[in-house]
């Protein structure tokens, strides 16, 4: 069957990066986690104190970065490396959290970053999270999923995440980040946040990520089946 582009948007902590992975592994599609571009990105500008404000520092910034994924035999799963070095760790740090939205909002990154995720899905057979893949980096994407979830559920499962991590933040804190992040996510002129006009929305605060899989995986076998066998009007 004709493989697709499966592009899922929604608002950070709903579950997206790890349903993402997961149906991109039992499809055996390659999984391009955008998020952890943009914030490899960010890690980069904190680490050499790039001035967001000013342009020239910004695209000479881009030019040096450069992000790959690599396949942790022990985890089972990808990690983001910047310039040759793994920085799984450091890019999930609420360091990063609290500024990735910032960076993001900037044109001449997301530009960069967009040029960067078209090349990377110009075969098709990818899954790719973010913010904007089923408006801006893919809107001809065969299957469009928007994930949102209750804002005290999302910050609840942040918070498990980091603590797995062995970062112990307080929930009001997350909180505060998360909604800070929603606002500039949805308000930046570049690459907003928002449903597109086609993408299925899927809530996921009571839902198990083994129920998120298997409710995207059901959509992904309706739609191959849909494009490889059309039904022709009568």
């Amino acid at each position: 069957m004709q493989k697709l582009i499966i592009a899922i948007d929604g608002y950070s902590a709903c579950g997206k990066s790890t349903t993402a992975k997961l149906l991109a592994s039992k499809l055996g599609y390659l999984y391009i986690d955008t998020g952890a571009m943009y914030r490899a990105a960010t890690l980069y500008f904190l680490q050499h104190y790039i001035n967001l404000t000013d342009p020239k520092a910004v695209t000479g910034a881009l030019e040096k970065i450069q992000v790959s994924f690599h396949f942790n035999e022990r985890k089972k799963a990808s990690d983001t490396y910047l310039n040759g070095l793994n920085v799984e760790d450091e890019i999930r740090t609420m360091k990063i959290s609290d500024r990735v939205s910032e960076v993001s909002a900037l044109v001449a990154v997301r530009k960069h970053m967009v040029a960067l995720q078209r090349k990377m899905g110009k075969k098709k057979g990818i899954v790719m999270d973010g913010r904007d893949i089923g408006t801006a980096v893919f809107p001809e994407a065969e299957l469009k999923i928007f994930m949102t979830a209750d804002i005290n559920i999302r910050a609840y499962r942040r918070q498990q995440e980091l603590l797995g991590r062995k970062q112990v933040v307080d929930l009001d804190d997350i909180i505060q980040n998360i909604t800070k992040r929603d606002f500039l996510d949805t308000t930046r002129e570049e690459g907003p946040l928002i449903k597109a006009t086609d993408a299925i929305i899927i809530d996921t605060s009571y839902v198990t990520i083994e129920e998120q899989v298997d409710a995207i995986m059901n959509m992904t076998v309706s739609k191959m089946i849909e494009i490889t066998f059309p039904i022709e009007n009568v």
